[in-house]
């Protein structure tokens, strides 16, 4: 063993990473883990330091979002780690590649309740694909390669990976593994043989694309496929950038508070092809969508998780296959001589269009619908939209429309706080495109902090912050379940304008609809991270209701 290859544990974790070609990790800086943020200090990958452990996560999981490649986030042990928890939850349920290296206790002292002691894998154990803690400092490369494999293949997800504090400080002759690639998994030709024979046999065929692991190749093979056979093309909640918003065969999104037209055209669908989503909770509309064990619809589900298929929905076709892999078995299909369904595609882009085209009027001088589709004419194609959770997003789900694979980072896990970590992740990977930040005032406080990250690291993203003074979901289900009784969802904000000036951002007050696009556009202008704080009428509680009459429907029927 020479001095040039003896390298500390630290060392070999940062060589494991360049060697993955890692190009940014995020963090949050703890003594546990010292001797790796010190080999950071030579390598070639950009760190960005954050403001809450949680935001680190979110924005690992946001880079790997675009990139398909696994985030990288690394936190100190104890707090630390419960507060990155938020993050991995988010990978977990979103299907999204993740590596989260905690900092831990000395291995001589487990087990005695050490200062900020955790069990990793009982902790994280629910929420990870794998969950290790690393003994031996000569199995470094070993295990991370293995968290790489881990967390690409298959439906893709987190890993967390424990560092002991004194494994980190000893010295190995190991070295960095091979960069990991993910194995694709790819179907059968008797099951594409069985898909086309089905769909040859259909009148009312539906596409859903959802989940993740997806590529912009597959999304552009799956473009191709519903073009040959003219097929309708929904995609699954929150994740709408898999097909593009101004394709005519674009039908629209079923999530949260869907379009009344499409939820119907799936129910009464006989053949349903869902690629690559589970068909979870919010876009099965409460497990409603389809008959649970066995769909009344011809459900051909294609997954890259074996487990999932049969898990809720019995299907006539499972399909063990990730998207790329079937995206690319798809050019194997062959359409029929006669396609009976045309008209029916046709009409479901109508109503698409009728749903999405002019928002109605909602209470107060700002007109959300009415800034949203202005702002959708006026983004570049490339932009990335983010948001997190709360009934402001419906607007953004409705009327922003997605038209390239990589646009859209928004959690299906339905985790508040999301859109501005999502947002200073996305611009520190593509500091060229332009990053526009939805958040509900809840929402926003969430992880606010991180607009300090923003202003540390110059990335001018814009954020619009929907201020109603209350948590506005919750708010909406007190209505309809306890009308009149409001508790515990109001909120006092502070001057969101001011506070991005106070962190040296640009900041701008907005009442009226007229007020947004100047505003937006001062924003950009301004090359700094920039806050519009938009004020909008509490009342105007979705783009189709109002408390009031959430209210008084409530009090009717009681």
């Amino acid at each position: 063993m020479t001095d040039q290859t003896v390298r500390t544990g630290g060392q070999l974790i940062v060589d494991c990473l360049a060697a993955q070609g890692v190009e940014h990790v995020f963090c949050v800086p703890g003594e546990s883990y010292l001797a790796v943020l010190d080999a950071l200090h030579d390598a070639s990958i950009a760190v960005t330091v954050c403001r809450q452990e949680g935001g680190a996560t979110m924005m690992a999981d946001a880079t790997a979002r675009l990139t398909g490649r696994p985030g990288i986030a690394m936190v100190t042990r104890g707090p630390g780690a419960t507060n990155a928890s938020a993050g991995i939850h988010i990978a977990e349920h979103d299907s999204t590649p993740l590596i989260l290296f905690v900092g831990q206790i000395e291995r001589g002292v487990r087990g005695r309740g050490a200062w900020q002691e955790l069990d990793y894998r009982a902790v994280f154990g629910s929420m990870t694909k794998w969950a290790v803690e690393i003994d031996d400092v000569s199995r470094i490369p070993e295990i991370v390669s293995r968290a790489f494999h881990v967390a690409m293949q298959g439906r893709p997800g987190p890993v967390v990976i424990a560092l002991p504090e004194d494994m980190l400080l000893e010295a190995t002759g190991a070295v960095a593994g091979p960069r990991v690639e993910p194995v694709e998994t790819w179907p059968g030709l008797t099951q594409m043989a069985d898909l086309q024979k089905r769909l040859w046999a259909a009148q009312r065929p539906v596409l859903v694309l959802g989940g993740g692991g997806w590529t912009e190749q597959a999304c552009a093979r799956v473009r191709r496929f519903a073009e040959r056979f003219d097929l309708p093309v929904a995609t699954s909640f929150r994740r709408a950038m898999l097909f593009p918003a101004d394709h005519p065969n674009y039908a629209g999104e079923i999530g949260l508070g869907p379009n009344p037209k499409l939820k119907a055209r799936i129910e009464a669908s006989d053949l349903v092809i869902l690629a690559g989503g589970r068909m979870a909770e919010v876009p099965s509309q409460g497990y409603t969508l389809f008959d649970i064990p066995a769909p009344r619809q011809t459900l051909v589900h294609v997954h890259a998780d074996p487990q999932e298929l049969g898990r809720v929905y019995h299907p006539a076709v499972g399909i063990n296959a990730t998207p790329a892999g079937f995206a690319a078995a798809l050019e194997t299909v062959q359409p029929p001589n006669e396609i009976g369904w045309r008209e029916a595609t046709r009409q479901a882009r109508e109503d698409y269009l009728a749903w999405t085209e002019q928002p109605a009027p909602i209470p107060g001088p700002f007109q959300y619908g009415e800034a949203m589709t202005w702002l959708r004419n006026r983004l570049p194609d490339d932009a990335i939209v983010t948001n997190g959770a709360g009934n402001y997003a419906i607007w953004v789900g409705r009327f922003m429309r997605f038209r390239r694979f990589g646009t859209q980072l928004a959690p299906v896990s339905g985790s508040m706080g999301y859109g501005l970590p999502a947002a200073v992740g996305a611009k520190r990977q593509f500091p060229q495109r332009t990053v526009v930040c939805f958040a509900g005032d809840g929402c926003f406080m969430m992880h606010g902090q991180e607009f300090a990250t923003a202003v540390q690291y110059n990335l001018n993203v814009v954020v619009v912050v929907v201020d109603n003074g209350m948590y506005g979901t919750i708010r909406m289900h007190q209505e309809r379940e306890y009308p009149g009784r409001v508790s515990a969802t109001r909120l006092r904000n502070p001057d969101f304008a001011a506070y991005a000036r106070a962190f040296g951002g640009h900041g701008e007050r907005v009442e009226t609809t007229a007020e947004f696009a100047p505003a937006f556009e001062r924003a950009v202008a301004s090359g700094k991270p920039a806050i519009l704080h938009v004020l909008i009428d509490p009342e105007a509680i979705t783009p189709a209701t109002t408390l009031t009459r959430l209210r008084e429907a409530a009090q009717s029927k009681g």
